[in-house]
């Protein structure tokens, strides 16, 4: 499977995918799928945002749904298939998708999953600094989040306890998910319920051991 399958699986079933998802499942699916819809036209981007959207419909899929029999099993292949058309087929799904809802519904979604990334704790650039033992150049690897209000975030799972400096683990984990690159779908993976451990990866800090949260980000990336 390649993404554009994945693309034409989810135009060719979406009525049934959606009548198997509440409200909330079905904004975490349509947040993936903007996600994809907008992503830069190169293969490690397009073939990331893909795999977000099959772990979204992996999560919330009945067991014994087809499509999610359907990708259960095939891993989401390597190039040689071409980054910008799939792509463009994303932001025709988009469009379509978009069409078929309520505008006003479909327009704020991604705004929705930004708002509530920002609702979790967080700390400004000056706690960071304090909490690093070489100030600024410690923040690398680091997730921060532009909020239009408070300015920049670093969500508060990477950092160990109250006053403790960030866990080695997150920082591993976020050179993995290019959080530099993408540090909203970097937070996402970090505080979205995750198929392969049974929760959000942020609440099972220190609760499972960091090779597992480090090979779940492994297998994101690579299709597993």
């Amino acid at each position: 499977m390649n993404p554009e399958d994945l693309l034409t699986l989810i135009r060719t079933h979406w009525p049934d995918i959606r009548s198997a998802l509440d409200d909330e499942q079905r904004d975490v699916v349509l947040t993936r799928l903007q996600v994809l819809a907008a992503a830069p036209a190169e293969a490690w981007a397009i073939r990331r945002a893909a795999q977000g959207v099959k772990l979204a419909l992996l999560d919330h899929l009945p067991p014994d749904h087809s499509v999610r029999s359907a990708l259960d099993g095939p891993r989401l292949a390597e190039p040689p298939w071409e980054a910008r058309a799939v792509a463009e087929r994303a932001r025709e799904l988009q469009a379509w998708l978009t069409a078929a809802a309520p505008p006003a519904h479909t327009a704020g979604i991604l705004a929705d999953a930004r708002r509530r990334l920002l609702a979790e704790p967080s700390l400004s650039p000056e706690e960071v600094r304090a909490r690093c033992a070489d100030g600024a150049e410690g923040t690398t690897g680091l997730i921060h989040l532009d909020d239009p209000v408070r300015g920049p975030r670093y969500p508060a799972f990477q950092f160990t306890g109250r006053e403790g400096g960030p866990l080695p683990v997150v920082c591993s984990v976020n050179r993995l998910l290019l959080a530099d690159e993408d540090p909203w779908g970097a937070a996402d993976w970090w505080l979205s319920g995750n198929l392969w451990l049974g929760g959000a990866p942020a609440a099972l800090l220190g609760r499972l051991p960091d090779d597992l949260l480090v090979g779940a980000a492994s297998a994101m990336l690579e299709g597993d």
